[in-house]
């Protein structure tokens, strides 16, 4: 690995090339979602459910769309190849209600732990929560272009307590 030292002094680039300290709200909030793609990659590594194996993979290669978007400047947006849309968002309430026709949801309050893949699934959960707030805070502020993140992250959060559930409730993990 070759190594660029260029963080060494506390900064990072944004893809357009603009340093900004590794503080910066954008670099924390797509660091948040790097943190829930590590997070979904233990649970994908765990199961041995392609369903979970797939949804997983589909969602954080999403997250790497809007990683992409949130270390872009609105200057440069228009670089961009890919962007989270509306039909991400509402891929996720399609899988959201096909995970509902193999299980009943209870009405009760989850203690997530039936499982250890549910369990990782609910840390990734909690991690986009995390992030979802971070963006939110982005969005007030003006720096977030596309709103679409907002929408697709708060889903997301939604789509991964449902795949916990669906994963205690089919007994694969």
């Amino acid at each position: 690995m070759k190594f660029s030292k260029k963080g060494d002094m506390g900064e990072t680039s944004l893809l357009g090339g603009q340093r900004v300290p590794k503080f910066d709200p954008r670099p924390e909030t797509y660091g948040v979602l790097d943190e829930a793609s590590s997070a979904m990659g233990v649970a994908r590594a765990m199961t041995g459910n392609q369903k979970i194996k797939a949804i997983l993979l589909s969602v954080q290669k999403d997250l790497l769309i809007i990683g992409a978007e949130l270390s872009t400047l609105n200057e440069d947006y228009g670089k961009l190849i890919h962007t989270i849309s509306d039909k991400d968002a509402d891929r996720l309430e399609r899988v959201i209600d096909d995970l509902q026709k193999d299980f009943e949801m209870k009405r009760e309050f989850v203690y997530p732990g039936e499982t250890v893949v549910s369990a990782q699934i609910d840390v990734a959960r909690t991690i986009i929560r995390r992030a979802e707030r971070k963006a939110a805070l982005l969005k007030k502020e003006g720096i977030i272009r596309n709103e679409t993140i907002n929408q697709y992250l708060n889903r997301c959060a939604d789509m991964l307590f449902t795949l916990a559930r669906y994963e205690e409730a089919t007994g694969n993990g």
